[in-house]
């Protein structure tokens, strides 16, 4: 090719036989055979019953199966709908009722669940389909995920093959760009989905591509993207989509393993990835000669979000995988704010300033707009569009001061418009009328070398209101007890003040995390406040 185009589509007509894909059992697809296989899909779920703005809902691990569906959805104007596949069957149900979804498209690894869910949805057998293990090699650590995998033998789920099987490859008439329809993670109640109008243009016309151009990530420019969190998280598919639409080959991984992570950065030069800070942590966790075992110099952007990060912990990742440290903040709703390595040291704890297709402010309790350096709940404004959370109008106003939305997080921007935060909202502790943010203690907590993971959060006090609890996950080879109950909590004493401080220690054999890094606090606070009243 003498110029590069931009977008899959063109890149696929252009340059059919380049390498886009590298599935998790190391498998290569090239850009015509995944295209092939999402036009056929389009012709399958067309067939189906589906029309443009109809929802599809999907149950997948990471693979070329999900990667698919999205490019499905893109072109002929459908709403993917994501599912996390650790939800339990009456959970992915309500999404899938929710969404309206007119087809289950479920991995057989999630058959129990998958098929619980499709029954209380009601959905009928027609449109269930189930994608099975895909022959052949598997990569350490994973399993293969072919989206031509032979049909699985789910009971009341048609083979996923039947979607693909015989249809043309041929490109679908009437093309228009789909959306993504995730739902949030539901921190109180059910999870809601955050859904765009369709915008009536071309597949062509994606802006995704520049999505990544926030970050200072280049079409082409010889980078290759690591997938290494599930693809169902917001962020990850939407890195995933964009860099695959300016060129960049996809590197997937099933299942996240440190080494593993560390071994196909080697293997295949990986410039960039996003990242959560769990996953800093578990890999500074390797002894040191495992990490020196693998090259990492290729990456250019290891960006990261979704959940707070220690400092102690960011820096050991500057300084051993350089400037490519990068952090950002968003939602699912939008974004969004960026920090690089070099503006996160010279502003310690920062996320970074607003992206140039967002403005950020602090308000109030009052709807006021405060000026640099007070504590307030974060908004943001997008310039791109809006969204509403579908068939729940009170929550999409609840959250809205004009254009600005919030998803409840508290933090300041200081006087070069730089934001921190602080917690969430709903996770603030009050004890004794005051305000303690249970980051920094969890921060505290993770310095420890005994420290795993750790959560802290209120628990009731007759007199304050709330006292700090902290539960840990002992690291391997540490002992949970009194003695290093004892120990943390000596630690704690010398790195916060004592209002700050956890009045008791308890401990967790693994810490209810998701993939993404997104700590489940909720299962971890919730038995401590049966019988009482949570302050609001």
């Amino acid at each position: 090719m003498t110029e590069n185009p931009t977008g899959f589509w063109a890149q696929a007509a252009a340059d059919p036989g380049r390498t886009v894909l590298i599935a998790p059992d190391g498998e290569e697809w090239t850009a015509g055979r995944l295209l092939t296989d999402a036009n056929r899909l389009v012709h399958g779920l067309r067939a189906a019953g589906m029309e443009q703005g109809d929802a599809f809902a999907v149950v997948l691990p990471n693979g070329t199966a999900f990667l698919t569906a999205y490019l499905a959805a893109a072109q002929a104007g459908f709403y993917l709908v994501p599912v996390n596949h650790h939800l339990v069957g009456s959970e992915i149900a309500w999404i899938v009722s929710d969404s309206g979804a007119k087809v289950l498209i479920a991995h057989e690894r999630f058959a129990e669940a998958a098929t619980a869910a499709a029954d209380e949805a009601g959905l009928a057998r027609s449109h269930r389909y189930a994608v099975g293990e895909a022959p052949g090699s598997q990569a350490p650590g994973s399993r293969a995920i072919g989206s031509r995998a032979p049909g699985s033998q789910v009971p009341g789920f048609r083979p996923y093959a039947e979607l693909l099987d015989d249809r043309p490859d041929s490109t679908p008439a009437d093309r228009t760009l789909g959306w993504v329809m995730n739902y949030t993670s539901g921190t109180t109640g059910r999870p809601r989905g955050i859904r765009r109008p369709l915008p009536g243009r071309l597949p062509e016309e994606t802006h995704l591509g520049g999505f990544l151009g926030i970050f200072g990530i280049k079409p082409f420019d010889g980078n290759v993207h690591l997938v290494c969190s599930p693809l169902y998280h917001t962020a990850v598919l939407q890195f995933a989509a964009a860099a695959l639409h300016i060129g960049h080959p996809l590197v997937v991984m099933d299942k996240w393993s440190p080494e593993e992570m560390l071994r196909l950065i080697d293997t295949h030069r990986c410039t960039h990835t996003h990242m959560v800070p769990t996953q800093f942590h578990r890999l500074l966790a390797l002894p040191a000669e495992t990490r020196n075992r693998y090259d990492v110099s290729s990456l250019r952007h290891a960006i990261h979000g979704a959940a707070p990060c220690p400092e102690h912990v960011k820096r050991a990742m500057i300084d051993w995988w350089g400037h490519c440290v990068e952090e950002y903040y968003a939602a699912s709703e939008g974004g969004g704010a960026f920090a690089t390595a070099e503006d996160w040291l010279k502003k310690p704890g920062t996320v970074g300033r607003a992206w140039p297709i967002s403005e950020l402010a602090v308000f109030d309790d009052d709807g006021n707009r405060l000026p640099p350096g007070r504590l307030g709940t974060v908004y943001m404004k997008m310039s791109t569009g809006g969204f509403r959370y579908h068939k729940d109008e009170a929550k999409t106003a609840s959250n809205r001061i004009g254009d600005f939305f919030t998803v409840g997080d508290l933090g300041l921007l200081d006087e070069d418009g730089y934001l921190f935060l602080r917690d969430r909202k709903i996770d603030m502790i009050i004890s004794g009328g005051v305000n303690i943010y249970p980051a920094e203690i969890e921060a505290a907590l993770l310095a420890h070398p005994a420290v795993a993971d750790a959560a802290a959060f209120g628990i009731p006090h007759a007199d304050w209101g709330e006292e700090v609890k902290a539960v840990v996950e002992p690291a391997e080879g540490h002992e949970p007890g009194p003695e290093l109950a004892a120990a943390i909590l000596a630690h704690c004493a010398s790195h916060l003040a004592s209002y700050k401080r956890p009045k008791s220690v308890d401990f967790i054999a693994h810490m209810p995390r998701d993939p993404n890094g997104k700590l489940y606090k909720r299962r971890l606070r919730d038995p401590y406040w049966e019988g009482h009243d949570r302050p609001l």
